[in-house]
């Protein structure tokens, strides 16, 4: 379990790379307590720690497939599990509503755990947000969720929300029974974090994308975020667990350390890795078929924290998967200090590191997040201070052309 090898050198000289047990063990040590003593009467608090996380679904052409999504819900039911995940977006907007003719209309409503959010682009103003809430309930069809996350925050998402009065709104919502726990799913900076858990301590539970490719990644500090999560007493479902199937469509040389293991499936290993964690409430996968669901189900129902050996292993793919064709910045940041375009280089850098190694949708979405208050990649005026001062002596300008193509051009 994480935790049981404290005499592992905790850091590495000159990039300060970290390796994840003597962290998790140091932490553990100085918060001195374990989930179920930072929060009590949670309703998601089980052994049982796997969510359905309803983003991707089995499908037919572009809709749902129904008959596949029910024999998966059953399969997750009989096997103990109860924690559902969506949002009014997912799969065109057809999500809640798979949920409604799949999930709530088949069984009884103590039976399950619903989780919704309250997403940025379907409000403009305070007026909108109860319409929405009352739209989002006829859809998946119950009259109360019991969780109702505000989405996708950042640090200028987090004005907006406060500006249109959401938080208050979501707090009067749950005084009314219509929400039975507030949570937040989170994608910025640490600080951010620690920002809005001061500012609204009703922020009963995280949820987080954590993976072990995005443990130190600096665009996304989803380990710092984790501690900071214990920091406040949050507990934290995780999100994005396999990376967009980033860490299940790996190198070669990747999945050669894990199947000499013989323990499983790669994403076994990923959300294994999530779930070990002991501040990790719940672990969310999106499933696309049966054989997902089979995979899943067969490690997370009597779940087993990752051995040692299976830490070595996750240690040295993430070292593989930072070897590839990637930008080699180490995020020292004595770029962005004298930029005149205040551009966030190491992020951007950062963002697209990711969008090579993985191909998945986050990338895009955190250079909006890095670029929302900094300059873009394209602002770049090509003065060359950052190279004069880059210890690595990387063609900045350069990698920073590449970066517009990917990210601003639509390639």
């Amino acid at each position: 379990m994480p935790g049981d090898r404290v005499g592992r050198n905790i850091g590495r000289k000159e990039n300060m790379q970290i390796t994840f047990q003597p962290l998790i063990c140091a932490f553990q040590i100085q918060a001195g307590l374990y989930l179920k003593d930072l929060v009590q009467n949670m309703d998601v608090i089980t052994e049982k720690k796997f969510g359905f996380g309803c983003m991707r679904l089995p499908m037919k052409g572009a809709e749902v497939d129904y008959g596949e999504f029910n024999r998966m819900i059953d399969y997750f039911m009989e096997s103990g599990f109860r924690y559902f995940d969506t949002a009014h977006g997912y799969l065109e907007e057809k999500s809640e509503t798979a949920i409604r003719d799949c999930l709530v209309k088949r069984y009884p409503r103590d039976s399950y755990l619903l989780a919704d959010k309250l997403t940025e682009n379907y409000f403009q103003k305070q007026e909108d947000i109860l319409p929405f809430f009352e739209l989002q309930l006829e859809r998946t069809g119950v009259e109360y969720f019991d969780y109702y996350l505000h989405h996708a925050m950042t640090a200028e998402y987090y004005q907006k929300f406060e500006t249109c009065n959401a938080f208050e709104i979501v707090k009067e919502l749950r005084q009314k029974g219509k929400i039975r726990h507030i949570g937040m799913s989170f994608h910025d900076k640490a600080e951010v974090l620690e920002k809005i858990l001061k500012e609204h301590p009703e922020i009963e539970v995280v949820q987080l994308q954590f993976n072990y490719a995005d443990y130190d990644a600096p665009e996304i500090e989803s380990y710092k975020c984790y501690r900071m999560c214990v920091k406040y007493g949050k507990p934290i479902i995780v999100m994005e667990p396999l990376k967009g199937g980033g860490l299940v469509d790996l190198p070669k040389e990747a999945k050669e350390i894990f199947d000499v293991l013989k323990g499983g499936s790669y994403a076994s290993y990923a959300i294994r890795f999530c779930a070990s964690f002991p501040r990790v409430e719940m672990v969310l996968s999106g499933m696309g078929s049966m054989e997902d669901m089979r995979d899943n189900i067969g490690y997370m129902k009597e779940f087993i924290p990752l051995s040692n050996e299976e830490y070595d292993a996750v240690e040295k793919v993430r070292e593989i998967l930072k070897k590839q064709d990637t930008i080699p910045c180490t995020a020292c940041r004595y770029c962005v200090q004298g930029c005149p375009k205040n551009i966030a280089i190491p992020d951007l850098f950062a963002c697209y590191n990711a969008k090579k190694q993985y191909k998945d949708w986050n990338s895009d979405f955190y250079y909006g997040v890095h670029t929302s208050k900094s300059g873009k990649a394209s602002d770049c005026i090509g003065c060359g201070k950052c190279e004069h001062v880059c210890p690595q002596h990387l063609p900045v300008r350069d990698y920073l052309k590449e970066v517009s193509e990917i990210f601003e051009n639509g390639d």
